[in-house]
Protein backbone atom coordinates (compact mmCIF):
# COMPACT_ATOMS: atom_id res chain seq x y z
CA UNK A 1 0.00 0.00 0.00
CA UNK A 2 1.05 3.60 -0.45
CA UNK A 3 2.63 5.62 2.33
CA UNK A 4 0.09 8.13 3.60
CA UNK A 5 -0.12 11.32 5.64
CA UNK A 6 -3.06 12.91 7.46
CA UNK A 7 -3.02 16.23 9.30
CA UNK A 8 -4.55 15.61 12.73
CA UNK A 9 -4.41 19.22 13.88
CA UNK A 10 -2.45 22.43 14.27
CA UNK A 11 -1.83 25.06 16.88
CA UNK A 12 -0.75 28.62 16.18
CA UNK A 13 0.10 30.33 12.91
CA UNK A 14 1.46 33.57 11.50
CA UNK A 15 0.02 35.77 14.25
CA UNK A 16 1.40 33.59 17.05
CA UNK A 17 4.86 33.70 15.50
CA UNK A 18 4.80 37.47 15.23
CA UNK A 19 3.28 37.98 18.69
CA UNK A 20 6.00 35.81 20.19
CA UNK A 21 8.70 37.98 18.61
CA UNK A 22 7.00 41.24 19.51
CA UNK A 23 6.50 40.26 23.15
CA UNK A 24 10.05 41.44 23.88
CA UNK A 25 8.90 44.99 23.08
CA UNK A 26 5.14 45.36 22.83
CA UNK A 27 2.83 42.39 22.30
CA UNK A 28 -0.15 44.48 21.18
CA UNK A 29 -0.98 43.67 17.54
CA UNK A 30 -1.73 47.14 16.25
CA UNK A 31 -3.03 47.78 12.69
CA UNK A 32 0.43 49.10 11.78
CA UNK A 33 2.05 45.86 12.92
CA UNK A 34 -0.47 43.73 11.09
CA UNK A 35 0.18 45.65 7.87
CA UNK A 36 3.85 44.70 7.95
CA UNK A 37 3.32 41.16 9.21
CA UNK A 38 4.68 39.45 6.09
CA UNK A 39 7.86 41.52 5.94
CA UNK A 40 8.43 41.12 9.67
CA UNK A 41 8.14 37.32 9.53
CA UNK A 42 10.45 37.17 6.53
CA UNK A 43 13.03 39.33 8.29
CA UNK A 44 12.94 36.97 11.27
CA UNK A 45 13.52 33.96 9.03
CA UNK A 46 16.27 35.55 6.93
CA UNK A 47 18.14 36.93 9.94
CA UNK A 48 18.02 33.59 11.76
CA UNK A 49 15.70 34.67 14.57
CA UNK A 50 13.78 31.39 14.50
CA UNK A 51 12.73 30.94 18.14
CA UNK A 52 9.28 32.56 17.59
CA UNK A 53 8.54 29.89 15.00
CA UNK A 54 8.69 27.26 17.72
CA UNK A 55 5.37 28.46 19.14
CA UNK A 56 3.24 26.60 16.58
CA UNK A 57 2.65 22.85 16.42
CA UNK A 58 1.78 20.57 13.50
CA UNK A 59 0.40 17.10 14.23
CA UNK A 60 0.30 14.26 11.66
CA UNK A 61 -0.66 10.61 11.34
CA UNK A 62 1.76 8.81 9.01
CA UNK A 63 1.76 5.30 7.57
CA UNK A 64 5.19 4.57 6.14
CA UNK A 65 7.91 2.03 5.47
CA UNK A 66 10.78 1.36 7.85
CA UNK A 67 13.28 3.43 5.84
CA UNK A 68 11.06 6.53 6.05
CA UNK A 69 10.45 5.84 9.74
CA UNK A 70 14.22 6.02 10.29
CA UNK A 71 14.44 9.30 8.34
CA UNK A 72 11.76 10.77 10.61
CA UNK A 73 13.53 9.54 13.75
CA UNK A 74 16.64 11.47 12.74
CA UNK A 75 14.71 14.70 13.34
CA UNK A 76 14.14 14.13 17.06
CA UNK A 77 15.00 17.71 18.07
CA UNK A 78 11.72 19.61 17.97
CA UNK A 79 9.89 16.51 16.78
CA UNK A 80 7.69 14.16 18.79
CA UNK A 81 7.27 10.71 17.27
CA UNK A 82 5.52 7.61 18.54
CA UNK A 83 4.06 4.65 16.74
CA UNK A 84 2.86 1.09 16.85
CA UNK A 85 5.55 -1.29 18.01
CA UNK A 86 6.01 -4.89 16.91
CA UNK A 87 7.74 -5.39 20.25
CA UNK A 88 4.50 -4.98 22.20
CA UNK A 89 1.88 -6.20 19.75
CA UNK A 90 1.55 -8.71 16.98
CA UNK A 91 1.34 -6.91 13.64
CA UNK A 92 -1.79 -8.29 11.99
CA UNK A 93 -2.42 -5.87 9.13
CA UNK A 94 0.50 -7.23 7.06
CA UNK A 95 0.96 -3.91 5.29
CA UNK A 96 4.02 -3.14 3.24
CA UNK A 97 5.33 -0.59 0.77
CA UNK A 98 6.39 -1.36 -2.81
CA UNK A 99 8.23 1.43 -4.72
CA UNK A 100 5.97 2.74 -7.46
CA UNK A 101 8.89 3.39 -9.81
CA UNK A 102 9.80 -0.32 -10.00
CA UNK A 103 8.94 -2.38 -13.11
CA UNK A 104 6.04 -4.81 -12.74
CA UNK A 105 8.23 -7.92 -12.54
CA UNK A 106 10.13 -6.43 -9.56
CA UNK A 107 6.88 -5.42 -7.84
CA UNK A 108 5.53 -8.94 -8.28
CA UNK A 109 8.65 -10.54 -6.79
CA UNK A 110 8.54 -8.14 -3.83
CA UNK A 111 4.85 -8.79 -3.14
CA UNK A 112 5.43 -12.56 -3.10
CA UNK A 113 8.42 -12.17 -0.81
CA UNK A 114 6.53 -9.95 1.62
CA UNK A 115 3.52 -12.28 1.75
CA UNK A 116 5.84 -15.17 2.57
CA UNK A 117 7.71 -13.14 5.20
CA UNK A 118 4.50 -12.19 7.01
CA UNK A 119 3.30 -15.79 6.93
CA UNK A 120 6.56 -16.97 8.49
CA UNK A 121 6.43 -14.14 11.05
CA UNK A 122 3.01 -15.23 12.34
CA UNK A 123 3.96 -18.92 12.31
CA UNK A 124 7.22 -18.41 14.18
CA UNK A 125 5.57 -16.21 16.79
CA UNK A 126 2.98 -18.86 17.61
CA UNK A 127 5.51 -21.72 17.54
CA UNK A 128 7.85 -19.90 19.91
CA UNK A 129 4.99 -19.42 22.37
CA UNK A 130 3.91 -23.03 21.96
CA UNK A 131 7.43 -24.18 22.84
CA UNK A 132 7.37 -22.19 26.06
CA UNK A 133 8.76 -18.77 25.21
CA UNK A 134 7.15 -15.80 26.92
CA UNK A 135 4.76 -14.19 24.43
CA UNK A 136 6.33 -10.77 24.92
CA UNK A 137 9.75 -12.12 23.94
CA UNK A 138 8.22 -14.06 21.04
CA UNK A 139 6.61 -10.89 19.65
CA UNK A 140 9.68 -8.71 19.99
CA UNK A 141 11.97 -11.29 18.40
CA UNK A 142 9.66 -12.59 15.64
CA UNK A 143 9.66 -9.11 14.09
CA UNK A 144 13.23 -9.68 12.85
CA UNK A 145 11.68 -11.76 10.09
CA UNK A 146 9.74 -8.79 8.73
CA UNK A 147 11.07 -7.02 5.62
CA UNK A 148 12.39 -3.46 5.50
CA UNK A 149 9.26 -2.51 3.57
CA UNK A 150 7.04 -3.22 6.58
CA UNK A 151 4.77 -0.24 7.24
CA UNK A 152 3.98 1.22 10.65
CA UNK A 153 1.42 3.71 11.93
CA UNK A 154 3.19 6.77 13.33
CA UNK A 155 2.05 9.79 15.31
CA UNK A 156 4.35 12.71 14.42
CA UNK A 157 4.37 16.32 15.57
CA UNK A 158 6.72 19.21 14.82
CA UNK A 159 7.01 22.74 16.03
CA UNK A 160 6.99 24.98 12.97
CA UNK A 161 10.71 25.74 13.14
CA UNK A 162 11.57 22.04 13.15
CA UNK A 163 9.08 21.44 10.35
CA UNK A 164 10.94 23.95 8.19
CA UNK A 165 14.22 22.19 8.97
CA UNK A 166 12.62 18.86 8.06
CA UNK A 167 11.35 20.31 4.78
CA UNK A 168 14.76 21.70 3.90
CA UNK A 169 16.45 18.32 4.33
CA UNK A 170 13.77 15.84 3.30
CA UNK A 171 11.81 17.75 0.64
CA UNK A 172 14.96 18.08 -1.42
CA UNK A 173 15.94 16.49 -4.72
CA UNK A 174 18.79 14.64 -2.99
CA UNK A 175 16.52 13.04 -0.37
CA UNK A 176 15.20 9.50 -0.80
CA UNK A 177 12.05 9.46 -2.92
CA UNK A 178 9.78 8.00 -0.22
CA UNK A 179 10.62 10.50 2.53
CA UNK A 180 10.54 13.32 -0.01
CA UNK A 181 6.98 12.38 -0.95
CA UNK A 182 5.95 12.25 2.73
CA UNK A 183 7.48 15.69 3.32
CA UNK A 184 5.64 17.11 0.31
CA UNK A 185 2.32 15.64 1.45
CA UNK A 186 2.86 17.22 4.87
CA UNK A 187 3.69 20.57 3.31
CA UNK A 188 0.60 20.50 1.09
CA UNK A 189 -1.63 19.74 4.06
CA UNK A 190 -0.16 22.60 6.09
CA UNK A 191 -0.51 24.99 3.15
CA UNK A 192 -4.18 24.07 2.81
CA UNK A 193 -4.90 25.34 6.34
CA UNK A 194 -3.82 28.88 5.28
CA UNK A 195 -2.80 29.51 8.89
CA UNK A 196 0.89 29.63 8.02
CA UNK A 197 0.91 31.35 4.62
CA UNK A 198 3.23 34.22 5.58
CA UNK A 199 5.50 32.02 7.68
CA UNK A 200 5.88 29.49 4.86
CA UNK A 201 6.61 32.32 2.44
CA UNK A 202 9.22 33.66 4.85
CA UNK A 203 11.11 30.37 4.56
CA UNK A 204 10.70 30.19 0.79
CA UNK A 205 7.67 27.89 0.61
Amino acid sequence: MENSVKLIGTYGGDLEHAASAWCSTDSELTPEKLNRLGKFLKDLAVQGHHAPYEKSMLHFHVVCDTASHIHLLKHRIGVSLSGESARYKELKDDKYYIPDDWPEWAKSLAVNQHIQAYSIYHQVLELLVKEGMDRHRAKESARFILPYANQLNLNVSFNFRSFMHFQKLRNDEHAQKEIREIAQKMLDLVKNTHKFDLSLEAFGY
